[in-house]
């Protein structure tokens, strides 16, 4: 896959997009993976992660700006987006899911183009077991885990499964293990003896799965896109609130839900744009 001729326009785009991903991979509740398959730049990340000289010599035009955008969303806008999710959660996930949504239908399609009357039953499955499998995390019992070298390293490993599994918010589960603060206050005060072990867990988890996940993309492509879709969707039905604190909360929510969707919709139909002016893939 090369998209190598950009304009301005879409630097910008694959910037927005970095620092949204970038945001979302350490907010509670949001899976960075999702926004990943939101924003069609999943395959690329596995093969970047997974072929790194290959990937960046064919599309470093789009990996420079989005790296640059998630290195500003996850280590100076995260903090802000917290105060946002910790004042106003429910409008804050109304508007990250609206991001998410924008793009389903869009996914949806691209699968089946891929291979036309192939089963559905993946994503069938995929949805229900995830769901449950949510559902089960959720309702477990909050734990404290001291925190120390081998904690941040696994806060890493979960960190970057979220990444490879989309879906899979780490942040939740970091929450209930009690390492969720520690964690977001050594990455915004530069700890090394956060970071440090922190990046080992995401290098070790990397090199683990990801050149898995891409294998199978390139060899059963429309039944792992719709195992990835079942995850999308349940996680987000699994993260929307459905109670609001006031009938004016739900409307703002629905709102913002709203001006996600249309936001989402407007980056996909602005990358077809650039990409059919500019021949690419």
């Amino acid at each position: 896959m090369e998209r190598n001729k950009i304009n301005l326009s879409q630097v910008i785009l694959y910037a927005i997009q970095g620092a949204i991903v970038g945001i979302g991979a350490i907010l509670p509740g949001v899976s960075g993976g999702v926004l990943l398959v939101a924003f069609g730049l999943y395959e690329l990340l596995m093969e970047l992660l997974t072929s790194p000289k290959k990937a960046l010599k064919e599309n470093y035009r789009i990996f420079a700006p989005f790296l640059v955008g998630w290195a500003v969303g996850f280590v100076l806008l995260a903090k802000v987006c917290e105060i946002f999710f910790t004042l106003a959660p429910d409008i804050a996930i109304f508007l990250f899911f609206g991001l998410v949504f924008g793009t389903i239908p869009d996914m949806f399609k691209k699968s089946e183009e891929e291979n036309r009357g192939a089963s559905w039953t993946p994503f069938v499955i995929s949805l229900t077991v995830s769901y449950i499998l949510f559902h089960l995390l959720e309702a477990g019992q909050a734990v404290e885990v001291p925190a120390n070298f081998l904690s941040f390293a696994f806060c890493g490993f979960m960190w970057g499964i979220s990444l490879i599994v989309p879906g899979m918010s780490s942040s939740t589960v970091l929450i209930y293990l009690g390492l969720y603060v520690p964690l977001t206050e050594g990455i915004s005060g530069f700890d090394m003896e956060v970071l440090l072990p922190f990046g080992i867990g995401i290098a070790v988890t990397v090199l683990l799965l990801a050149k898995l996940v891409n294998m199978m993309f390139k060899k059963h492509y429309a039944i792992i896109s719709r195992i990835i879709l079942g995850f999308v969707i349940s996680s987000s039905l699994k993260t929307l609130p459905y109670e609001f604190k006031s009938i004016w909360t739900m409307i703002i929510s629905v709102v913002c839900f709203g001006i996600g969707f249309i936001v989402a919709h407007w980056m996909e139909k602005s990358e077809k744009k650039q990409q059919e002016k500019t021949g690419g893939v």
